[in-house]
């Protein structure tokens, strides 16, 4: 693709990049054949290589509109199309790029900017928990919308105190704690049971995922860098910071790509990403230490694989295969498991109604499986979904963690196994 930049963006960092990608897209459009918007709609706009043209045109200096800006809203950044498209196009850069240029040029309404500074501040806010709890409180009385919001309060099994020899750090999380904390302690013993330890990342809620896709990429760095700045004296201790949300592992993987340019941080950034590792690639390492130990024979788990996981890190069948050989019977949603749920961090508050299209859709799919509970990897997934069904919607490591506390034995019985370095498999 042919591009002529405009003198505002020739120079800079963020126009060299978008026009490196612009010109690698050689408009087949095939990535519109797996956009979740694109089928929902059928509009070209609503689609990546129609959004590749909007955001081609602001770069060369042509005025956005407010329907420019709807356009980019409408996307999820699920990276379908990445995986998708022959050439090799980094669309989730470049739509960064755009919806950056777009904002800066096209004022949005005060309501607008009043709901997203809402979810930035308050997502990311130490308030969350108590407001969530609040929520937990009230729940049965809640408006059907916001009760889907908010997850029944479950008991979660006590933190494994053991000490081992080989160590990880985890992410918490910023509303992980407070809405699924049993994500995190399941996380805890299922690695514990493979004689791993787990400390949790110091001084670290969110991954600066929130405020970067909402409008504040330099407050999003700025949460980068506090992470950096935690997790640093740690890195000569673990052996991988470990993510159990694929939506944080898929930015805080790209953490050396944003911050390539920061001369204070590019090292270090580039050293914490390859450090990062999602936990589905520990489950070789995993299924090793707990063969025999895990009750989950006969139990019929429908895997929805989240985008992040398969599209942003480019990591697709670890989970289910590895559960099957601890004898789970997972299933994916034939000809569907590629497609967005319509969680998407935010966008299924900022557009509920797409959301839930692709939501009923997505449940469709998995219900017909006819499992005993659904499985994700990603707490917004797990969130959106339970939302739509009354079947269980769990963290994979939750149900493992469940099958493995069947067996008396398991707990704490890996400290004598786990004495080598964890392998780390791409799938």
């Amino acid at each position: 693709m042919q591009t002529h930049l405009s003198p505002a963006f020739l120079g800079s960092a963020a126009g060299q990049e978008a026009e490196a990608i612009l010109r690698k897209c050689v408009h087949c459009g095939f990535c519109t054949a797996t956009c979740p918007t694109y089928q929902l709609l059928g509009d070209e706009l609503d689609g990546p290589r129609g959004r590749i043209y909007l955001i081609k045109q602001v770069l060369e200096g042509h005025a956005p509109t407010r329907e420019t800006q709807l356009h980019l809203d409408r996307c999820l950044t699920c990276r379908n199309c990445e995986t998708t498209c022959p050439s090799g196009v980094q669309y989730g850069h470049l739509v960064d790029i755009g919806r950056q240029a777009v904002d800066e040029r096209v004022p949005r309404p005060w309501p607008e900017r009043m709901q997203r500074w809402a979810l930035r501040e308050g997502l990311t806010s130490p308030w969350f928990g108590l407001a969530m709890r609040l929520g937990q409180g009230v729940r049965g009385w809640l408006p059907a919308a916001w009760r889907a919001k908010v997850p029944p309060r479950r008991p979660s099994r006590p933190w494994p105190t053991a000490r081992y020899t080989r160590k990880v750090l985890l992410l918490a999380g910023c509303v992980q704690p407070a809405m699924m904390p049993n994500i995190n302690v399941a996380t805890a013993r299922v690695l514990d049971a493979a004689g791993i330890e787990v400390r949790v990342a110091p001084a670290a809620g969110c991954c600066g995922a929130i405020k970067f896709h909402l409008d504040d990429q330099p407050g999003g760095l700025a949460q980068m860098r506090a992470n950096i700045d935690a997790w640093w004296p740690h890195v000569a201790d673990v052996e991988a910071i470990v993510m159990n949300a694929s939506g944080c592992g898929a930015l805080v993987r790209d953490y050396g790509h944003l911050l390539r340019h920061d001369p204070a941080y590019a090292d270090k950034a580039a050293r914490i990403s390859a450090l990062t590792c999602d936990l589905s690639e520990l489950l070789p390492d995993l299924a090793g230490a707990l063969d025999g130990r895990v009750r989950g024979r006969g139990r019929r788990l429908a895997f929805h694989p989240p985008c992040t996981l398969q599209h942003g890190q480019q990591l697709r069948g670890g989970v289910e295969r590895h559960l099957a050989a601890l004898g789970f019977e997972v299933r994916l949603a034939a000809g569907e498991s590629h497609l967005c749920c319509g969680s998407a961090g935010t966008y299924s508050i900022l557009q509920p109604a797409l959301a839930g299209q692709l939501r009923d859709r997505k449940l469709g799919h998995l219900a017909a499986l006819e499992p005993e509970i659904i499985i994700s990897a990603n707490i917004g997934c797990i969130g959106h979904l339970q939302g739509g069904t009354a079947l269980p919607v769990r963290h994979w490591v939750e149900v493992l963690d469940d099958a493995m506390a069947e067996d008396p034995g398991a707990a704490g019985a890996g400290a004598a196994r786990g004495t080598g370095g964890l392998d780390l498999v791409r799938h």
